[in-house]
């Protein structure tokens, strides 16, 4: 089909994103045997958006997941998205539109990096958080909102022998809530959908839809969410342009061979 995903990569953000976009770029293309040259349009999305340096376009990452969002459940109308820096409450309309938004970028305590912090200090890792939580039994109640005093509270309650599996499921219900009051704000409607690394972490995924009271969809690949929304709205400029006969402004290709710094 036309609007099939043919390759995709995933990796870290490095310090030299400039530098990453093209390597990240050439690997997804070497996948299947393209070119840069071979590419018509490119949109660019997340923090990083402006240092693509062969972008055509930069597309807040609000619209790319909103239209991501819908290319995996047409009938979503809220898009949760927990990332390491950032967490967001995103409400579309039936074309995935996004009509209204609420951020929390001011507190690491709504993001990845809260429960990062956390796992650290729990002596586990990012990934084991989520079959942890699940196993507990009795989720310690987590008082603070603040990160560190936050990670210092779970500290203190494990020298206390709090069970390890109790304070993760503690945390993600503490995450869950804060989340579940912001997105409630933007008055949430089914389906709703969880994006960015937040929505891989199955106890976190959990504790979220017990909040709601409704299960919270999950894209076979959330992280590629806000890439293939860009990916759509770049085609989506270009059959415009060709319907209207009229000529985008596209950056030559051979950019990639600059220098990126």
């Amino acid at each position: 089909m036309d609007n099939d995903i043919i390759s995709s990569v995933i990796g870290p953000t490095g310090p030299e994103q400039r530098r990453l976009a093209n390597k990240v770029m050439e690997k997804a293309l070497n996948n299947i045997k393209l070119s840069f040259e071979d590419i018509t349009y490119v949109v660019a999305t997340g923090y990083g958006r402006i240092n693509v340096p062969f972008a055509d376009k930069q597309v807040t990452e609000i619209s790319c997941h909103a239209k991501g969002a819908v290319y995996f459940f047409p009938d979503a109308r809220t898009i949760i998205d927990i990332g390491g820096q950032d967490s967001k409450g995103i409400k579309i309309d039936p074309n995935g539109r996004p009509v209204d938004f609420i951020m929390n970028d001011k507190c690491a305590a709504g993001s990845g990096r809260f429960l990062e912090v956390i796992a650290n200090a729990l002596g586990i890792t990012i990934e084991e958080m989520g079959k942890t939580g699940l196993e507990g039994k009795h989720p310690s109640q987590i008082s603070n909102i603040c990160t560190v005093f936050a990670e210092q509270e779970v500290v203190s309650r494990l020298t206390e022998g709090v069970p390890v599996n109790d304070l993760v499921a503690g945390v993600l219900e503490s995450l869950a809530s804060r989340v579940t009051r912001m997105v409630k704000r933007i008055h949430l409607e089914k389906e709703v959908v969880i994006t960015g690394g937040g929505a891989k972490n199955i106890g976190l995924v959990k504790a979220l839809s017990a909040k709601l009271g409704y299960t919270v969809l999950v894209p076979p690949e959330p992280l590629l969410t806000g890439a293939v929304g860009a990916a759509l709205l770049g085609k989506q400029a270009v059959n415009k342009a060709l319907k209207k006969g009229v000529s985008l402004d596209i950056k030559d290709r051979s950019l990639k061979k600059v220098e990126l710094f």
